[in-house]
């Protein structure tokens, strides 16, 4: 790995992109890897950015420490770890690209769902409930180890109870802060943390803090309404690139 202008050119538009997803507009990190991807390894990109996710969650747990549901980290939080615990036993039996092409699929589904229905009559919000909780933990602990994908099923759990958005940031900054404490061992098991990894995550430390402080200030700057517009918009482009690197993973382009 060499740190040279086409590493910092890839890594910190990514690690940009990871930063404002850390601060609120959810979404936007899944775009991160790809981009990590166009100059190391997938495997060493998402070695590099675990650190970096780390420091965030400092910063976003800190902004939002008042600001959170706990009847959702409540039932969201013992099938997340379940999830991380299966996706690290059946890493090497799951494809990535079909654990995407499915959370993509159902992420336009829900997304088209909400933005098309929402238009006609007003949304019915719903509340946080232990058996949808528990399953959608386990998705988002599954999909996050597996593919680096657990924002999407967060977004459709807790995104149709209309919270408010620093809430709903909030909620989630402290949701996946737990989860990626526990990804660190089995990072560590399977021996990604390298001195050139961690030396990678230091220099990209200040732009992934100073990212993550801008996301904060944007969302709060954000009125309640359009905040979730934007979110269902990320999550509509999200899921179809989910779509598409999964159908691309599957069944590889000429």
């Amino acid at each position: 790995m060499t740190f040279d202008a086409a590493f910092f050119a890839a890594m910190v538009p990514a690690v940009i992109l990871m930063g404002l997803s850390k601060g609120g507009f959810a979404g936007l990190g899944l775009l991160s890897l790809p981009l990590m991807a166009l100059v190391v390894s997938p495997v060493t990109a998402a070695a590099i950015m675990l650190p970096l996710l780390i420091a965030q969650d400092v910063v976003t747990v800190w902004s939002y420490r008042r600001e959170f549901d706990l009847r959702n980290l409540a039932t969201l939080a013992p099938g997340a770890f379940i999830g991380v615990l299966a996706g690290y036993l059946l890493a090497a039996q799951v494809s990535d690209a079909a654990v995407g092409l499915a959370v993509g699929a159902i992420s336009i589904g829900f997304a088209l769902r909400r933005m098309l229905g929402d238009g006609r009559r007003e949304p019915v919000v719903t509340r946080a409930r232990w058996g949808a909780g528990s399953l959608w933990g386990f998705v988002c602990g599954f999909t996050s180890m597996i593919a680096h994908a657990g924002g999407p099923p967060f977004q459709i759990y807790v995104m149709p109870q209309r919270l408010p958005p620093a809430v709903f940031v909030g909620t989630g900054a402290i949701f996946f802060a737990a989860m990626n404490l526990v990804k660190v061992v089995p990072y560590l098991a399977l021996g990604q943390f390298s001195a050139a990894n961690l030396l990678a995550s230091a220099a990209l430390l200040p732009v992934a803090v100073a990212a993550t402080f801008a996301g904060v200030w944007l969302v709060r700057r954000v009125p309640a309404e359009r905040f979730y517009v934007y979110i269902y918009w990320l999550l509509l482009l999200v899921g179809l690139k989910l779509v598409f690197d999964g159908l691309q993973g599957l069944h590889p382009f000429a």
